[in-house]
């Protein structure tokens, strides 16, 4: 969802500007303090449930994050031509999952900031699964739930860890998504498929 549908400005500029500046106020110390405290936080628990655990960085850093972060809503946004892809998807009946790390009260946010959630035949977060993305047991709970069909399903991602899991488990069709936040440069994908927007697929037979 964060970088692959919805520009991921909201969510850097909320862990890597107003957290540290929220949690330099508490402690009494400089922003650039506080960020290099709270980024060594941040990576101790990358890739596991807790990186994305709303009420987890709550507990940790004394801070109501899902309150802070509904002050700062209205920078939510979706990525350009995700609407339309969606719509083509729909009028093609075609089954739509959302598969995200997203904690429930951040999907329930960014749903209602971006009214999204219609698109979906379901959602499944990693919390449902107890497992991330990047483990292979996330997807193992996803296509006993889902019944898709591997062969048959394209998965997008703006997280390469994410893609390598996805790719073992053996989801055939598989495309990055490079550009993740609108205000910094795409990155590049030696190993998969890239697009940077999602005009590029509507030109495509999918």
């Amino acid at each position: 969802m964060d970088g692959t549908l919805l520009d991921k400005y909201f969510d850097d500029y909320f862990w890597e500007h107003l957290v540290p500046e929220k949690y330099a106020e508490k402690h009494n110390i400089t922003f650039g303090h506080a960020k290099s405290e709270l980024l060594k936080k941040y990576k101790a628990h990358e890739g596991t449930l807790k990186w994305t655990d709303l009420d987890f960085w709550s507990e940790e850093l004394n801070i109501d994050i899902p309150a802070l972060k509904e002050q700062i809503k209205h920078l939510i946004e979706v990525h350009p031509h995700v609407i339309d892809f969606l719509e083509l998807m729909k009028k093609k009946r075609k089954k739509i999952f959302l598969l995200t790390n997203a904690h429930y009260k951040s999907i329930e946010l960014k749903f209602r900031k971006t009214m999204i959630g219609k698109y979906f035949d379901s959602v499944l977060s990693s919390f449902d699964a107890g497992f991330p993305k990047e483990d292979i047991n996330f997807w193992e709970f996803a296509q006993d739930k889902l019944k898709f069909d591997k062969n048959q399903t394209l998965f997008i991602d703006d997280t390469e860890a994410i893609l390598y899991t996805a790719k073992t488990f053996g989801i055939k069709y598989i495309l990055f998504k490079a550009r993740a936040n609108s205000k910094q440069e795409p990155l590049n994908s030696n190993d998969f498929q890239q697009i940077k927007d999602f005009d590029e697929l509507l030109l495509k037979d999918i």
